[in-house]
């Protein structure tokens, strides 16, 4: 079932919210409610569902070769898993290439995407013509200033690529380049507490409020300079929201370097993107600005999205505590590299549909 953002209102309401405002969002889905009332008698048989659907945790992961080649034949007798580095015994090992998969796009348009933001239309509005496929569904959205769902979930890449270039740089002084960077325009910082790039605010949205209630593959690609300017989200608590909805996030780091140089500013954005790619499993590829570049990182992220493996186990650990459990994973073969998310939050799903 889509989750229709409640309905789309929490993301378009966001445009002109003050600070304060974040305080009255509703609470995240994966905080379980608290009732006094009696726990209700239920079936043996519904019980047993529900301990499995609780205690299963699932990876989705790709693998490469030393020269990072995708390695598509593997099977569960190939791979160990651990759980803070417990041993797990896999319950099931499959490669995954028709599973639905569900999308968000993440564009930045701050300030300081404005020279690169026809490339990302470009190359963005091609990939997902070429990536969705039947069952398949996606969303955009745009984050500046502002968070804005530019385009609900659909299975049209016609209707993405239709919002993706509607798509304009907002600095908060005029659609274009003319509002100060960092005062509302951009990522370069100045004094005080300026909004310009709420890239934080939008991975946590967007895991939390759109892909919380989705299953299957989830996926976040992220086309932005990696710099966060003004979120109320700790980069710690956008990844979170990642890890607890088992998102995974791209970030194709693609950065006008001279628009840093022209205010005396370093660039620093690579770190903090990194980070979020590796914590969630996804990947970093800096492209600069460079189309070619940039053509090639949808093409790699669309190969991995379809050469993925999906791996489950049952924990040993059985408590629901809502502790991070760090997820080790090992292939056996010559250099082989998974990629796959850090851990997982132990917190009991919602059952509220």
């Amino acid at each position: 079932m889509r989750a229709h953002f409640r309905i789309a209102v929490l993301l378009l309401g966001l445009t002109g919210l003050a600070p304060a405002g974040w305080a009255q969002l509703a609470p995240s889905p994966d905080e379980s409610p608290v009732s006094n009332a009696p726990a209700p008698v239920a079936d043996e048989t519904a019980v047993a569902t529900l301990k499995v659907n609780v205690n299963l945790v699932d990876l989705f992961f790709t693998v490469k070769d030393k020269n990072g080649e995708l390695v598509p034949h593997l099977t569960k007798n190939d791979c160990t898993v651990t759980e803070d580095k417990s041993p797990q015994t896999l319950k099931s090992f499959v490669a995954e290439t028709s599973q639905p998969l569900t999308l968000g796009i993440l564009l930045d348009t701050s300030g300081s995407q404005q020279n690169v933001l026809p490339l990302e239309q470009d190359a963005g509005s091609q990939f997902l013509q070429r990536v969705l496929r039947q069952k398949d569904e996606a969303f955009l959205v745009s984050f500046d200033v502002n968070v804005d769902l530019l385009q609900d979930f659909t299975d049209s890449p016609r209707e993405l690529s239709h919002a993706m270039s509607k798509a304009e740089i907002n600095t908060a002084g005029g659609n274009g380049g003319f509002g100060m960077p960092g005062a509302g325009g951009g990522t370069v910082p100045t004094q005080g507490d300026p909004k310009g790039t709420l890239l934080y605010d939008a991975i946590n949205l967007a895991a939390n409020e759109k892909l919380s209630r989705e299953t299957g593959r989830k996926a976040i690609i992220i086309l932005t300079d990696g710099e966060d300017q003004g979120s109320r989200t700790k980069i710690g608590e956008a990844i979170a929201a990642a890890q607890k909805n088992n998102v995974i996030v791209y970030v194709i780091l693609i950065a006008d370097r001279q628009f840093y140089g022209g205010f005396n500013m370093g660039y620093s954005g690579y770190s903090a993107a990194k980070r979020i790619s590796d914590e969630t499993g996804g990947r970093l590829i800096d492209v600069g600005n460079n189309s070619k570049k940039l053509e090639a990182a949808f093409q790699q992220i669309e190969d991995e999205l379809r050469t993925q493996y999906v791996a489950s186990y049952t924990p040993t650990n059985l408590k629901l505590d809502g502790t991070f459990r760090r997820i080790g994973l090992q292939c056996q073969g010559d250099s082989l590299k998974v990629q796959v998310r850090k851990g997982y939050y132990a917190v009991a799903p919602q059952n509220d549909y």
